[in-house]
């Protein structure tokens, strides 16, 4: 792999720049791997990285049905956080969180991480309590946050308006190491990293079916023909229950949209992340001008990956109380992408009832944030066969009633 760096960029200036090399290669599958990830997406591409990284695992593909990063991973808000109330969630976010902080200078490539603070609004007497409670936990857990007053989040950010007419602002919960990255150089960054470990990464390949034999997993088949494995690592999001029918099981979760939007671009005016989970709404500024705003997830099943012009009048009327500067800005584009929902509002990262199948699924609205994290840990269960991040996502936890439900803890599961 080729370093990035001021040297390399005054050099190809000097030639054309025709001396760079592709971030990664375009490779043809070959007839069988130690390990197979279905889903380039970033949990899949984290996954294969830290398998190469930290067990030295490299005979790896990487397979997905459409194009790298296509998927969540391109599609979401870009928010990073760790300030959840269950220790298992905050383990695996707070580990990610740290990750990302590095991860450009590891990963040789500029994944834009900017710790600009997240800030989460008490709009309601319940809120303020959760939160408090919140930051109780959390200084427990050793996570950086505090309960700011209303004057505070004015300081913050002026373009809030503290004084809504029905949701007035009480305070918030403050997070200043959180913040958001560039979700695309995060997909581009740990697909070249693993290309240069020798994986392949292998697009356009869709999974038909999956080999079994003796309730153990032996390949799949795909539309670039049959590929055999000795693991199967199931990373598909949306899709991973149509997956695990393939491969005979059932998943607990349920596949929805969620929306987002961006305005078009105007002068820096917020420089922190705010999110309004009452009115169910939260925002940013980009780099190039936009606000980028989400809001909740569809109340019904589908797999579109394509906005609705209600859902998001909904979020922009609410949201337009507490910043009525929204109010004079014209969205620029609005897409969709497929979470993939569980009861708890908390992901699965286990074994599966066959052999040699693993599946990292159900981060509904909040998988961004935890790519390094998750691939740091599923990578671990992969060779290992146990992580201590991974434990309390089991999928036996179902059957247990050992249930890490976030929706009622922290109030959102963003």
């Amino acid at each position: 792999m080729k370093r990035y760096s001021t040297f390399a960029v005054v050099k190809e200036a000097l030639s054309n720049h025709l001396g760079w090399k592709r971030a990664w290669v375009a490779a043809k599958p070959k007839a069988k791997y130690d390990i197979i990830i279905i889903g380039a997406g970033g949990h899949g591409l984290a996954t294969a990285y830290y398998l190469g990284k930290n067990f030295g695992v490299t005979n790896i593909a990487i397979i997905e049905k459409g194009w790298l990063g296509g998927g969540n991973t391109g599609r979401n808000t870009t928010i990073i956080r760790s300030n959840y109330l269950q220790n298992a969630s905050v383990a695996i976010y707070e580990k990610s969180r740290s990750l990302y902080e590095n991860l450009s200078q590891e990963l040789n490539f500029n994944v834009m991480f900017s710790p600009r603070g997240v800030m989460m609004l008490a709009q309601t007497q319940h809120e303020l309590r959760s939160y408090l409670r919140t930051v109780h936990a959390n200084a427990l857990q050793g996570i950086e946050t505090e309960f700011i007053t209303p004057m505070r989040v004015k300081e913050l950010c002026p373009i809030i308006h503290i004084a809504g007419p029905r949701y007035p602002i009480l305070g918030a919960l403050w997070q200043p190491r959180g913040g958001t990255a560039r979700h695309d150089a995060v997909a581009w960054g740990l697909a070249r990293a693993c290309s240069s470990m020798g994986m392949d990464v292998i697009q356009q390949c869709e999974v038909n079916s999956i080999k079994t034999t003796n309730a153990k997993v032996v390949g799949v088949n795909t539309t670039k023909g049959a590929i055999d494995c000795n693991k199967l690592g199931i990373v598909a999001a949306g899709h991973s229950s149509l997956l695990a029918e393939m491969a005979g099981f059932r998943l607990p979760i349920e596949s929805v949209a969620l929306q987002a939007l961006v305005t078009e671009p105007i002068k820096p005016c917020m420089d922190v992340v705010v999110m309004a989970n009452t009115v169910h709404g939260y925002m940013s500024q980009s780099d190039k001008g936009e606000m980028v705003i989400g809001g909740g997830a569809d109340s019904f099943v589908n797999y579109s990956q394509r906005g609705s012009f209600h859902h998001i009048e909904e979020t922009v009327r609410a949201l337009i109380e507490t910043f009525p500067m929204l109010s004079r800005l014209k969205m620029l584009r609005q897409w969709g992408g497929i979470v993939d929902m569980t009861g708890d509002r908390s992901p699965i990262l286990s074994n599966t009832p066959v052999g040699g199948i693993y599946i990292n699924c159900g981060w509904g609205t909040g998988g961004f944030k935890a790519i390094p994290g998750s691939g740091w840990g599923f990578a671990e269960l992969m060779a290992t066969g146990h992580s201590s991040l991974c434990n309390a996502f089991s999928l036996n936890r179902f059957r247990e009633g050992r249930f890490v439900d976030e929706s009622v803890a922290a109030g959102v599961a963003h």
